[in-house]
């Protein structure tokens, strides 16, 4: 493990630790400053990705292996929640997401699995990649928004408004957010799943037909509970529900199907 991948994890886990502390009212006061931290957590995205980039971007082309990605995607996502952070009052959920894009780090540093593309990819196939990783990324964020707001609600209705809970946004705010999460990530994954339709010749031959189906199943899941959202005013453990379902079936299709191929019938 290079010098850039043990200091990116080990800033993250810092970062995570101290806001933590912070939920709790533990944190001492020299260091209870919200934009200190979310710089700090800043400072961990620029050494993930310089160390993502070198393992990206390699003589032996580009390395698009599922641990790659995966690096990728923390990436992304840490980088969004923080540059988030700075405007609105969601820097709590890096407790959770930065010690998983840790991992992430950790995962590829350690891991000599790899999958290169010698051949330039075609621009439009580029973009359909990023978009599905931003895509992703969103759809994680909102994730962690709904299970702190299913975290809030539970205890609110059993009458213990205090300890962290009296630290987060108040509860319509944290509900707004979530589904302000989850519209640009429907968004995005959209566009995403437009934009690979020109790519798509054989789905058996391309092993695309496990992805394809689940990541469809994910979108509509998604599109209900806005749908719901807007028609029935769907809120709350509903919320939460659907959002955790849907999450699930995309996670399989991004990451499942790439486990099955590379790891398992590669192996």
């Amino acid at each position: 493990m290079v010098f850039t991948d043990l200091a990116g994890i080990t800033v993250y886990l810092v970062v995570a630790a101290l806001l933590a502390l912070r939920l709790a009212g533990r944190l001492p006061g020299s260091l209870d400053n919200r934009k200190l931290l979310i710089a700090a957590g800043l400072v961990g995205v620029v050494l993930h990705g310089i160390a993502l980039h070198a393992s990206l971007f390699t003589p032996a082309g580009t390395d698009l292996s599922i641990f790659s990605v995966m690096s990728l995607v923390g990436w992304v996502v840490a980088l969004l929640l923080l540059l988030s952070a700075l405007r609105k009052p969601v820097e709590n959920l890096a407790i959770v997401i930065l010690p998983v894009a840790a991992m992430t780090l950790a995962l590829r540093a350690f891991s000599d699995h790899h999958v290169y593309l010698a051949a330039q990819l075609p621009l439009g196939l580029e973009v359909h990649i990023m978009l599905s990783v931003l895509a992703y990324s969103l759809l994680s964020i909102a994730v962690v928004q709904a299970l702190l707001l299913w975290v809030q609600e539970s205890h609110l209705h059993n009458h213990h408004p205090g300890g962290f809970i009296r630290l987060l946004a108040p509860l319509e705010t944290m509900e707004r957010l979530l589904f302000q999460m989850i519209g640009l990530g429907f968004l995005v994954l959209s566009i995403a799943l437009l934009s690979g339709l020109p790519y798509v010749e054989d789905l058996l031959a391309q092993h695309l037909v496990h992805k394809t189906v689940l990541s469809v199943v994910a979108w509509l899941l998604f599109g209900t509970l806005l749908f719901g959202r807007w028609r029935w005013g769907w809120r709350g453990r509903v919320a939460v529900r659907w959002t955790l379902v849907g999450f699930v079936f995309l996670m399989l299709a991004y990451f499942g199907s790439k486990t099955v191929v590379e790891l398992i019938l590669a192996g």
